[in-house]
């Protein structure tokens, strides 16, 4: 059998094991695919679609569908199945990495925005009914205000003495291009808001329910609104815990989708996830751009000794590129794991670098953590690193990889090698496993293959590449190295990024 077989019967498997048994249809939701996907959204004013592979069928989008329909005027949901063939070329128009993927579409399809609202039915039905509506609404009382304003959420509000001419317009301008991400207003008079005293000229306050609780802003360039937003909506210190109301900046610490719509199994299920996607790849340059300060403790007994000497310190790096989450050991699990770290050796304080370094102390006293900061600054420190210990017996048809074992099985091998990153927990790496297995007894006797496995959550790799999914493959030739890896459910729903 040529070497290029095992990726074909792998690609071909891959999707079997992955997709199912395809779902009907429901009437509520249009259908659209490459020959009218184009004219289609280019007669509506307003248009949500829906980019999926039938295998990962979406049933809340459905639901919400036939409640939109009934809507003043109706909201029209669509759904393009880009895991097509033939609908491929016009899914990479709208750049589609994964599934589902939802964007809205304005003026005809001129406009695109990524769509960050829930994904539960009745959260997508409210998040659209407001998409629909201006971006920015008018304040005119106290009243007005305490209706639209959401004491929890960060609250955007435009100050205009006379709402009109070039800093007005700009704000529009910054209004719609954040809609759905912030929530924004405009009034005439700073009387009717809830926070902050009277201004006589154009001002733009942030609302927010942490730190200084409302900060103005006087520059009207929309590059400088869009920056200020965006550093005035994370706290000094981050808190993660059990309560929902602390999740979306647990969210925007994390540079990920906007999780003031997500309720608590969501954002921990986030929190899980951004750590199994660093243990699959390690943190790159592309995706954090500061480095992150984690400091775990039991809130039950420590967060009162904690949280204010954590506080100074964050002040004392504000600017300074790093940014600090204070997490509960309970709500934390995650991170835990990712760093082979057990609860008891809590208070534990991680730092993670831009670099793709982890740094960790565990058992960490109050007053050390302004040390253990200074000496991370100063090139002192040594890297955290974690593996599996190497096997003492490997001699399953997949071998097991762990990160001790990874030049020499591997990259200096002089094999051809598949070899899988999986999560235990994971349902895709479960349905794989046996075909897995069939793949690697078929190519048992052939000295020049490999096909192998590495527990993505019990090791650090690094990899200067994007990621998709919770299951990826590497095809790995002598005397090279893999340059991009491949999801279980990436664009093409098969493995596309392999040299078939």
């Amino acid at each position: 059998m040529a070497k290029s077989g095992i990726l074909v019967i792998v690609s071909a498997l891959v999707v079997l094991a992955v997709c199912g048994v395809f779902a009907e249809e429901k009437e509520y939701v249009l259908t659209l695919d490459h020959t009218n996907l184009t004219e289609t959204v280019a007669k509506h004013n307003f248009i949500v679609l829906e980019f999926y592979a039938p295998c990962l069928v979406n049933w809340n989008y459905e639901k919400a569908a036939s409640e939109l329909s009934s809507h003043d005027p109706p909201i029209v949901l669509a759904k393009y199945d880009a895991s097509d063939e033939a609908n491929r070329e016009l899914s990479k128009q709208y750049e589609i990495q994964g599934f589902p993927t939802i964007k809205i579409l304005r003026d005809g399809g001129k406009k695109v925005q990524e769509y960050n609202g829930p994904r539960e039915a009745a959260g997508i039905v409210s998040y659209l009914k407001k998409q629909v509506g201006p971006a920015s609404a008018e304040i005119k009382s106290k009243e007005d205000a305490t209706n639209l304003i959401d004491e929890k959420s960060i609250f955007v509000v435009g100050i205009f003495p006379d709402p009109s001419g070039e800093k007005f317009e700009n704000y529009l301008t910054l209004a719609e291009k954040l809609r759905g991400e912030v929530d924004f207003a405009h009034t005439v008079d700073a009387k009717h808001l809830p926070r902050g005293g009277p201004v006589n000229k154009p001002t733009l306050r942030l609302l927010k329910p942490f730190d200084e609780l409302f900060v103005d802003f006087e520059d009207f360039q929309v590059d400088a609104m869009e920056k200020f937003i965006s550093e005035s909506s994370i706290p000094i210190v981050t808190i993660f815990d059990n309560d929902p109301n602390n999740h979306p900046y647990v969210n925007k610490f994390f540079e990920g989708t906007n999780a003031k719509v997500l309720d608590l199994r969501a954002v921990m299920l986030l929190l899980d996830l951004i750590f199994q996607r660093q243990a699959i790849l390690g943190f790159s340059h592309e995706f954090y751009s500061y480095n992150l300060a984690l400091l775990f403790v039991n809130f039950s007994s420590d967060f009162d000794a904690f949280k204010s000497k954590y506080n100074d310190v964050a002040v004392l790096y504000k600017g300074n590129g790093v940014s600090f989450l204070l997490g509960d050991v309970e709500a934390g699990q995650g991170a835990f794991e990712y760093f082979g770290l057990k609860p008891e050796q809590a208070p534990v304080i991680i730092i993670m670098d831009t670099e793709e370094q982890k740094y960790v102390k565990d058992h960490v006293e109050p007053d050390a953590i302004a040390a253990y900061l200074k000496d991370y600054k100063d090139g002192k420190l040594k890297p955290h690193v974690k593996s599996q210990p190497i096997p003492e017996v490997n001699d399953e048809p997949v071998k097991v990889v762990v990160r001790d074992t990874l030049q020499d099985m591997v990259y200096n091998s002089g094999k051809n090698v598949l070899l899988e990153f999986y999560a235990p927990w994971c349902g895709h790496c479960k349905s794989l496993a046996p075909i897995l297995d069939e793949v690697a007894v078929s190519f048992e006797s052939d000295p020049d293959v490999l096909i192998a496995k590495l527990d993505s959550r019990k090791h650090c790799v690094l990899v200067d590449s994007s990621f998709v999914g919770s299951v990826v493959f590497w095809w790995i030739q002598p005397s090279t190295r893999p340059s991009f890896p491949t999801a279980a459910l990436p664009m093409h729903a098969s493995l596309p990024m392999l040299p078939l």
